[in-house]
């Protein structure tokens, strides 16, 4: 089965959303007048778009707000908004999966929709492209639409060929600007001055010609023969699928209507605690609550809260939206109440966590202990504390796990350690300036590695208290490879030190 991709261009996106915010129809209200959304840039304010009424006074995006203020002294104004626009092409995107399995942005105002196998559900592909349509001017969208085998063929009839635009096997995209490549500007007008206009122009001339004037263009849009090759379907084109984030959600729908306050701050409180399972469940704390409740009449209450820090504390929670609810108005009664956390954050368990959960259901740490011992053997519970020495695989030990720490007669004065340390040292094969110098490369499981930054040494000296009078004294290195990884190795040794042959060199940890 051949692929096939429906391409979609929001042809006045910012426009039509402005229409949105201001409940306004094209061509009524307050889009009667020329209106035009500014952008500010470096040389003073921009018409980043406009509507109908402006553009027949002769406007067009991209011109000086003060040149076009000389054509239309009334002319309305309002600031635009990317962010605003691009989250709205998002939820659109979602939205779009209505005709086929996965969809892509393609900002700032275009998506692609990935229809193979799915057009035989609305009929064919003549009448998908006619169910999009209905349904994008339904939600006050002006759109292009096209079907091809390859996104860029796509984008190319939705943006410069015919209206709905379906390409079979024998049509060819010669006739189009080379503009329907997706090529940066200043790589469209050296193709004009080139004389190279449409895309049948490019096809007749040479790949190694091509290849030879662009060789330095690395990006797609800066390279006119890998576009042709991604129109053609000759090389793939990666996209980035628009995936639903799942939004955490509880609710309760009451047996009968409430209209008391502490009856509401009663199902607040149970919301709260279900929403702190949920939360927990995902290993995830709410940023932003939104707490909606729906009255018989109709009528929809919400109360939003934002929280400096991710947090599932049912107790904060309810506390918090209990000082939004004073001014709550109930009216005949409240018969649904919904909580959501639109904004979630990574928010992983800690030791008070547990022993908060501890003592909410009447176990102690000690009888949680004492389970997993007897499950798991004595010896499989126990915990790392540190202990007095300079040699870093000496600098812990292991006890029970409430057993007290053991008094010590001072405090070693440690250097930054790296976040993980190897069960036991692993020799490697290190080359280096000079017996003394830094090290350059490394071979370690097999692999050879180049070390881009190196810091050290720092010097360990034997514990001669209970080493033999054979053992080396060590000089560690914090060393960076090429791709940013990191790693602590060290020298056993010194050239001529009379405690054995030449130095040897291991790898005892990887740094964060």
């Amino acid at each position: 089965m051949s692929r096939r991709i429906l391409a979609i261009w929001l042809v006045r996106l910012a426009i039509d959303r402005w229409r949105q915010n201001h409940q306004a129809r094209e061509g009524q209200g307050a889009d009667t007048t020329p209106l035009a959304l500014i952008a500010e840039t470096a040389h003073g304010p921009r018409i980043a778009a406009a509507n109908a009424a402006w553009l027949e006074a002769g406007a067009r995006p991209g011109m000086m707000l003060a040149d076009a203020r000389a054509l239309c002294p009334m002319l309305a104004t309002a600031p635009s908004d990317p962010a605003g626009d691009l989250a709205f092409l998002e939820s659109v995107a979602l939205w779009a999966q209505r005709w086929g399995p996965w969809s892509a942005m393609d900002p700032p105002d275009g998506l692609i929709v990935d229809i193979t196998g799915a057009a035989h559900l609305f009929g064919g592909e003549a009448r998908l492209l006619a169910d999009a349509r209905a349904r994008l001017q339904a939600r006050g969208l002006a759109a292009r639409l096209a079907i091809a085998p390859t996104a860029g063929a796509a984008w190319a009839l939705a943006h410069y060929g015919p209206d709905a635009a379906i390409f079979h096997p024998d049509d060819s995209l010669d006739e189009l600007p080379v503009a329907a490549l997706r090529l940066d500007p200043d790589i469209l007008l050296l193709l004009r001055r080139l004389g190279l206009k449409q895309i049948g122009d490019l096809t007749g001339i040479g790949r190694d010609a091509l290849a030879r004037r662009f060789r330095t263009a690395r990006a797609p849009a800066a390279n006119p023969l890998v576009r042709l090759d991604q129109l053609l379907g000759r090389v793939p084109e990666p996209l980035l699928p628009v995936v639903a984030h799942h939004m955490p959600m509880v609710q309760r729908r009451l047996m009968e209507p409430i209209r008391h306050r502490a009856l509401l701050d009663q199902v607040v409180g149970d919301l709260a605690a279900d929403m702190a399972r949920v939360l927990e469940g995902l290993g995830m704390g709410a940023r932003r609550l939104e707490l909606g409740m729906w009255k018989v009449d109709g009528e929809v209450l919400v109360r939003r809260l934002e929280m400096a820090a991710a947090s599932r504390d049912a107790a904060h929670v309810a506390g918090l939206f209990s000082r939004k609810l004073d001014d709550l108005d109930a009216g005949f009664g409240i018969e649904l109440v919904r909580l959501r956390s639109p904004w979630t954050e990574p928010l992983t368990l800690s030791q008070a966590d547990l022993e908060k959960a501890a003592e909410l259901h009447g176990t102690s740490l000690a009888a949680c202990i004492d389970r997993l011992s007897v499950r798991l053997g004595a010896d499989a519970v126990r915990r790392p504390v540190p202990h007095a020495s300079h040699l870093p695989e000496r600098a812990q030990r292991w006890q029970a796990p409430l057993a007290p720490e053991a008094s010590s007669q001072g405090e070693l004065a440690f250097h930054v350690r790296p976040l993980k340390l190897l069960d036991r040292a692993e020799p490697i094969a290190v080359l280096y300036a000079s017996p003394d110098g830094l090290p350059r490369r490394f071979r370690w499981r097999g692999e050879v590695y180049e070390i881009a930054r190196a810091e050290g040494p720092e010097r360990i000296a034997p514990e001669w208290w209970r080493e033999r009078g054979t053992t080396r004294l060590r000089d560690y290195y914090r060393i960076e490879d090429g791709e940013g990884r990191r790693y602590w190795i060290y020298r056993a040794g010194l050239a001529g030190d009379g405690r054995g042959g030449m130095p040897e060199w291991f790898l005892q940890g990887l740094c964060g």
